[in-house]
């Protein structure tokens, strides 16, 4: 197999790294022809350049390894790459969860593969095991703690008592948060790999303004003091069930029992969890960001790509799924500022509720309600959102 490169940062580095420096018996025959750089003073070995048409031009190069992050170029890349037959894997969840359903399409036109293995849960096998499931099982719910740095940032506040904006420096140094950490901490990144593994479930494509999102970004020490008394961990969970031709999805922080296996994944771990009708539950527990297991799970679709992959079935995704957004219900936490108390109560007027205990700050916990209909109480006192957190509990 010989490969181009589109990136080397982290992963690319990493994706360059396991193929060159043989880390396996399996890879002896690859070989990185071009690596993409930014700039020509990047290029510090030869098989380097700065010039993109130095891979699509290269007819020797029969697969490109996209791993440069965001929509564009990448989309123009994967994109011209697909049309010149050149087989693609990309851990780009972003560019994946957008365009799936065009570069699947492209990938089947002209007869090479699109993989996307990586985009998902880093170094854990996720979307391979859905995919093999749904060979023999109808799968209805899907769930998980899909980021690492949330992941990251609320264990640490847990266990070291720390404040949030404490946690996320701390991630931000560790290389984990990017310096807008805007994607992870409202939930983006997490909506992008709950679009990619649903829309497989479902066969069509999942739009991203038809998942209900709720971030971590105005957690507090105060929320976490109060959830220690419930004897209870928060993580950050997405989910979605499919049933009778449609989905609901939703992303939220979520207390789960000490007991539950999701209360024990720290750090950049997750968690992804399918439900198959004959299976029954299955967990899939690992590394879900860092540059060798997310570039061990490229180099896996690298491998497949090379061996066939012919014990997996293709994907033909078909126009836009249905969504259902009453299908989901819960019992919530808010927590609010004394400034912005009138707005919230009011906002929630004909919705029961129980008044709990935060120290310096007023909370209460409602009745079983639609997700739904949390969503939209919360979106009519918007602007006073900084001041307001919800979690399932």
């Amino acid at each position: 197999m010989k490969i181009g490169l589109l990136g080397c940062g982290i992963v690319g580095s990493g994706v360059y790294d396991i193929i060159t420096q043989n880390m396996s018996p399996m890879v002896v025959d690859f070989e990185v022809l071009k690596a993409l750089v930014k700039t020509p003073e990047e290029i510090i070995r030869p098989d380097m350049t700065n010039n993109v048409d130095d891979i699509f031009a290269n007819d020797e190069i029969d697969t490109v390894v996209e791993a440069m992050g965001g929509i564009h170029p990448a989309y123009e890349f994967i994109t011209r790459a697909l049309k010149a037959g050149k087989n693609v894997v990309t851990a780009n969840k972003a560019v994946v969860a957008k365009y799936l359903n065009e570069f699947t399409t492209l990938a089947k036109e002209n007869g090479v593969k699109f993989m996307y293995e990586a985009s998902v849960g880093g170094g854990v096998p996720w979307i391979k095991s859905l995919r093999q499931a749904m060979r023999i099982d109808e799968i209805t719910h899907i769930g998980g703690i899909f980021n690492g740095t949330t992941n990251l940032i609320l264990s640490e506040m847990e266990e070291k008592g720390l404040s949030f904006d404490e946690c996320l420096k701390t991630a931000q140094k560790m290389g984990y948060a990017e310096a807008d950490p805007t994607a992870d901490i409202d939930g983006i990144d997490v909506r992008n790999k709950l679009i990619i593994s649903t829309s497989i479930a479902c066969g069509k494509q999942v739009l991203a303004e038809e998942i209900m999102t709720f971030g971590i970004r105005s957690i507090k020490e105060c929320d976490l003091a109060y959830f220690k008394t419930l004897n209870k961990h928060i993580r950050l969970y997405a989910e979605a069930v499919i049933e009778d031709g449609k989905y609901c999805c939703r992303i939220e922080p979520r207390l789960f029992n000490v007991d539950e296996p999701e209360a024990g994944i720290k750090l950049n771990y997750n968690i992804c969890s399918l439900y198959g009708k004959t299976i029954g539950t299955l967990k899939y527990i690992g590394q879900g960001a860092g540059k060798f297991p997310t570039a061990n799970a490229m180099v896996q679709d690298l491998l497949d790509i090379d061996c066939g992959n012919a014990t997996l079935p293709e994907l033909d995704f078909n126009g836009n799924a249905t969504c259902d957004m009453a299908r989901l219900e819960g019992s919530y936490y808010v927590r609010y500022s004394e400034a912005v108390a009138d707005k919230v109560e009011a906002a929630f007027d004909g919705i029961e509720y129980t008044a709990v205990e935060v120290n310096g700050a007023k909370a209460f916990v409602t009745s079983v309600i639609p997700t739904i209909t949390l969503h939209d109480r919360i979106e009519s006192v918007a602007d006073a959102m900084p001041e307001i957190f919800v979690a399932r509990v």
